[in-house]
């Protein structure tokens, strides 16, 4: 799923002995501890002298200090989520009945986290049946010796499993999948690089063409379903075309900056078969994304049709009880912290209050769109794009009350990928040696630029255009 650091690997594989970590790198475990000190001192200071409100005063408190840890990413991501819900009913639960524990809680009810339940659930099941590792083999195997081939079926074959399930897994099986290729030719450098920069394209864009790819999507979701009904179908039609846009550019920019043509030797490897469970797996797979394509024909919602296909996965015996401990839990407490933040910032009316005294109207629109999008993707860029969905949807609404603009700051989010520590795929990839900080930026710059550039310029026509608007 999409570009976020919101996503964890598990394995089982001990860990091997720390080594001792240069000055340079113990002093920048400084950094974010510091910016989580300043972020939540600014916070409380502005709650404390800025606001005479009791009710925004708390809530700006709250929602600072859970934000400070989002973006720094100091703690565990579900954690701001746990002391965004217990921190407002205690601290807004005197003051007013509507911040109840119990109706704070509601917050969290939202259907968006019952679809992401079910793509986590579908992750797990093609990962213990082998499925994501079929598909990373069989791009290998599609290329039939021709490098460039083999570099656009990678881009192409991770962002469709970054489609459906966590882009650090499937960055994770392309990239040990490529690993003996990447051994055998380790004399090639250019090619080593744009194989793995190729992982790292569509891992990070991947995410953006379906409702389920990445964190700041739900989030867009929740706060765009007051104004329209985002359909799956709606979504993919708006981002699908984008997301190839993009893969497209990347892969025209690594084909150039590298100099990839010729052909390579495959090294030999076993081939796994997919047992019959396997298949039935795949089968409902098939069924799920058909029937999420297909909503305007049959009128079945899509965190319906993934709550029956979680259903079916465990009812069948496909997943077994101790399944339930591999789904990314981590992220859905992550995402029902961002859409309660939203809440709480839109019924105390912290944003309203901090928008009033700015002229927006002096702004033409595509000046504030381009804004917001670019920010989004800055933000990113440094931070978690989940946390800063979380920041900036409930401001784009209050700027523009519509369906358009949460998914706007949506894909902006998706942007973000410049550096290392923008993606964990990137961390991923610079991992396995060979790609340096220079060959992320010359590939992510101007894919961000291009992207902030596109969505600004062409996005609310679009999104107009399929009743988004």
């Amino acid at each position: 799923m999409s570009s976020s650091p919101t996503h964890a690997l598990q394995t089982e594989a001990p860990e091997p002995p720390p080594a001792a970590a240069p000055a340079s790198a113990r002093q920048r475990h400084w950094v974010r501890p510091a910016l989580a000190v300043v972020g939540v001192a600014t916070s409380l200071l502005v709650a404390w002298l800025g606001v005479d409100s009791p009710t925004i005063a708390r809530s700006i408190a709250i929602a600072g200090v859970c934000l400070t840890l989002w973006l720094t990413e100091l703690v565990p991501p579900f954690v701001p989520t746990l002391l965004l819900l217990g921190g407002t009913a205690a601290l807004l639960g005197p003051l007013e009945p509507g911040y109840k524990l119990s109706a704070v809680l509601a917050w969290c009810a939202d259907p968006v986290l019952v679809l992401f339940l079910g793509g986590f659930t579908l992750e797990v099941a093609a990962s213990r049946h082998g499925l994501d590792q079929a598909v990373a083999q069989h791009v290998l195997r599609l290329a039939r010796g021709s490098r460039r081939l083999l570099m656009l079926l990678v881009t192409v074959g991770v962002a469709f499993l970054s489609m459906w399930m966590s882009n650090i897994a499937a960055a994770a099986m392309m990239l040990a999948s490529l690993r003996p290729l990447l051994h055998a030719s380790h004399h090639d450098t250019a090619l080593k690089r744009a194989l793995l920069l190729s992982v790292a394209l569509g891992a990070n864009f991947g995410g953006m063409a379906t409702p389920v790819g990445t964190g700041p999507n739900a989030i867009a979701i929740s706060a765009a379903t007051p104004y329209s009904q985002v359909t799956f179908v709606k979504w993919m039609a708006f981002a699908l075309p984008l997301t190839g846009l993009m893969l497209l550019v990347g892969f025209v920019l690594l084909v150039v900056s590298y100099r990839v043509r010729g052909r390579f030797e495959l090294p030999a490897a076993p081939t796994r078969k997919l047992d019959t469970r396997a298949h039935w797996v795949l089968g409902v797979f098939v069924a799920c994304a058909g029937l999420w394509l297909s909503e305007p024909l049959h009128g079945l919602s899509a965190p319906l049709v993934a709550l029956g296909a979680t259903a079916a996965l465990f009812g069948s015996g496909l997943l077994r009880r101790e399944d339930l401990g591999r789904l990314d839990w981590s992220t859905l407490f992550l995402i029902a912290g961002g859409i309660s933040l939203g809440r709480l910032v839109e019924h105390s009316g912290v944003v309203a209050t901090a928008l009033r005294g700015v002229d927006w109207s002096a702004w033409p629109q595509v000046a504030q769109v381009g804004l917001l999008v670019s920010l989004a993707a800055l933000l990113s860029a440094l931070m978690s794009n989940t946390g800063t969905s979380a920041l900036l949807i409930p401001i784009a609404v209050q700027l523009f009350p519509s369906a358009s603009m949460p998914i706007l700051v949506a894909m902006g989010c998706s942007f973000g990928v410049p550096f290392i520590i923008s993606t964990p795929p990137n961390a991923m990839v610079a991992g396995e040696g060979g790609v340096e900080s220079s060959d992320l930026l010359r590939m992510g710059l101007p894919l961000m630029a291009l992207g902030c550039l596109v969505v600004t310029l062409t996005g609310p026509w679009v999104l107009r255009f399929f009743g988004l608007s």
